[in-house]
């Protein structure tokens, strides 16, 4: 009762991975925007302030969420969950559209994006109920916590897909099925998530509920020559991007594509190729092995925490990160459709780096607290030997 509360130790190694893509990520908007008048307005540092300013932001976010009581992080999570299902509902009521889709809120000059916040509050949300009903009782899951788990993703599903966000949605669909299986679901459950999954994708598809926009991006994603000058344009002039730069780059701000302006969105979806371009092969691998790096990180939190909460909330997050990952740069090398997801703390924008760093942050106060219940443990191991020493 009496204890005080120690300085939580750092995962230095997660610390500096997510430091050095923020960092990289910065110059590679400040490369993508420095030559844009249309967007800068005569400044060419402009977005890269702005970054930076979302960069401290989001640090701070991180250092709070790293330094909260655990106990805390589990009362808020209801909470957060709940504040992120309300601002998917005022996206839907009073947002604004960017690109065919209402993702987005206008705060005066800052615009919000709920959707991303929601990835993280369907993960906790969805840790915290399995830590509650599983937690000390070594019972596998039952179907009625399943079936609560997903309903607790399918609210913020079904409003994401009434924006539309087609890229989202497939971000938060990987998140919880890997959240699903780590949490114990069985195998044959999975396997009819799954069947169920492509079934309705199939359905939507035949009924015509997804737009036109994103019907032409699959077939471009199949096919870019079907229309060079639409839906096909982005893959093929990303790919042309990537191709340009080889082994060593073409030099930070000297890149062909690049400072031609011939990659749509490049300092947001697209900014891998400003990478690949750039930076080249050796910048471009850089980028991917310091996100496998944090990636990594977090299934190794995931795999040494005690805490089914901390357990559960780290894998997902794993998930979340690495799916987001595998379909930007893929969608970037013409291996994934284009969906217009960022690449996680690389790409220019506040709301999918707040939410990035708010979960980083998640991550150092679950490892955290697993080094404190392992000395602690220690510690009660320590002092049975000495009694059983004193007994003998």
């Amino acid at each position: 009762m009496g204890t005080k509360r120690q300085v939580p130790r750092l995962d230095w190694a997660l610390t500096l991975a997510v430091l050095a893509l923020v960092t990289i990520g910065s110059l590679l908007v400040w490369s993508a925007t420095s030559h844009r008048d249309d967007l800068t307005h005569g400044d060419p540092s402009a977005y890269l302030k702005k970054q930076v300013l979302n960069i401290c932001i989001g640090l701070v976010l991180l250092a709070v969420v790293t330094a909260t009581d655990h106990r805390w992080v589990r009362t808020l999570a209801p909470l957060v969950y709940l504040a992120s299902v309300g601002g998917l509902v005022l996206v839907l009521t009073s947002g604004t559209s960017i690109n065919g889709s209402r993702s987005w809120i206008q705060l005066g000059s800052m615009s919000v994006q709920p959707s991303e916040f929601a990835k993280l509050a369907v993960v906790i949300g969805m840790a915290l109920l399995v830590a509650e009903r599983t937690e000390g009782r070594r019972r596998p899951l039952g179907l009625g916590t399943v079936i609560a788990m997903l309903a607790i993703a399918g609210v913020p599903a079904a409003l994401i897909m009434m924006q539309p966000d087609l890229g989202t949605m497939l971000v938060l669909s990987a998140t919880v099925f890997g959240v699903l299986a780590v949490a114990g679901t069985p195998r044959r459950w999975l396997a009819l998530l799954v069947a169920g999954g492509v079934t309705a994708a199939m359905t939507m598809v035949a009924e015509g509920f997804l737009k036109a926009y994103q019907v032409d991006r699959f077939l471009a994603f199949t096919n870019p020559e079907l229309d060079p000058r639409g839906a096909g344009y982005n893959t093929e002039q990303a790919r042309i991007a990537v191709g340009n730069g080889g082994l060593f780059g073409q030099g930070l701000f000297h890149g062909s594509q690049t400072q031609s302006g011939f990659v749509p969105e490049q300092h947001t979806d697209f900014v891998f190729t400003v990478a690949g371009e750039e930076l080249g092969l050796l910048g471009a691998g850089l980028v991917i092995a310091l996100l496998c790096l944090v990636i990594w990180r977090a299934l190794t939190i995931a795999a040494t925490t005690p805490d089914v909460f901390g357990r559960v909330a780290a894998a997902g997050i794993a998930c979340w990160f690495g799916f987001q990952t595998f379909q930007n740069i893929g969608m970037c090398l013409g291996i994934m459709p284009v969906t217009g997801v960022p690449l996680p703390f690389v790409s220019y924008g506040g709301s999918s780096l707040f939410a990035g760093m708010l979960a980083v942050g998640l991550l150092q106060n679950i490892a955290s607290r697993a080094r404190e219940q392992s000395r602690g443990s220690r510690a009660i191991a320590v002092r049975m030997a000495r009694v059983e020493r004193a007994g003998v």
